[in-house]
């Protein structure tokens, strides 16, 4: 999956299905500590690659499928422009394009920073098994990247995120859900 830029706009790049797939030798299919420090690597290279390439923030992503690279990517917000252009979303996105499923169960995903609520969202959806980071929400707040606040407040049971969410039901708030019940051959998710 390639990013599209404008004339004069920097591009920002997946890797997911025309990327060479790597693989990584395990014994009975757990992968080892050498393994998962490669894989970091991976990330942390992507991020560093992000960065030089003034794609947006110093963040990089792998997803890995039994020991197999199956999508690389770094963030991408500012060159994009796109506020969930982060690596982990990016990642998943090429994952799920390299699988041809919205699922990516029975993979790890690889990060290069602890990812952030945003990103865990999408992992979950994704069903992504394990996640590996090799630096914390505390290290992003040092460099400038603070979404500590937006951690903690989704942890507390009286969360106020700052955002206003108004339900306006009305008479067709339920047709989309109806349509999709009556859906032949959903693909539920």
């Amino acid at each position: 999956m390639q990013g599209h830029a404008r004339a004069g706009e920097r591009t920002c790049r997946t890797h997911g299905p025309a990327v060479k797939r790597e693989r990584v030798l395990s014994l009975r299919g757990v992968v080892d500590l050498q393994a998962q420090q490669r894989f970091l690597g991976l990330a942390i290279a992507e991020a560093v690659a992000g960065v030089e390439a003034r794609a947006g923030g110093p963040f990089g992503a792998v997803v890995v499928q039994g020991g197999t690279v199956i999508a690389r990517a770094h963030n991408c917000v500012t060159s994009r422009p796109d506020a969930s252009a982060h690596a982990e979303v990016e990642a998943i996105r090429a994952g799920c394009a390299a699988l041809g499923t919205h699922s990516l169960a029975g993979c790890e995903l690889y990060a290069s920073c602890e990812p952030c609520p945003m990103c865990l969202s999408a992992i979950h959806w994704a069903r992504i098994d394990r996640v590996y980071c090799a630096a914390t929400r505390a290290d992003a707040a040092a460099a400038g990247f603070d979404d500590v606040r937006l951690h903690d407040q989704l942890i507390r049971p009286d969360a106020k995120l700052g955002i206003d969410v108004i339900h306006l039901p009305g008479p067709e708030s339920d047709v989309p859900f109806a349509a999709w019940a009556r859906l032949e051959g959903r693909r539920p998710y």
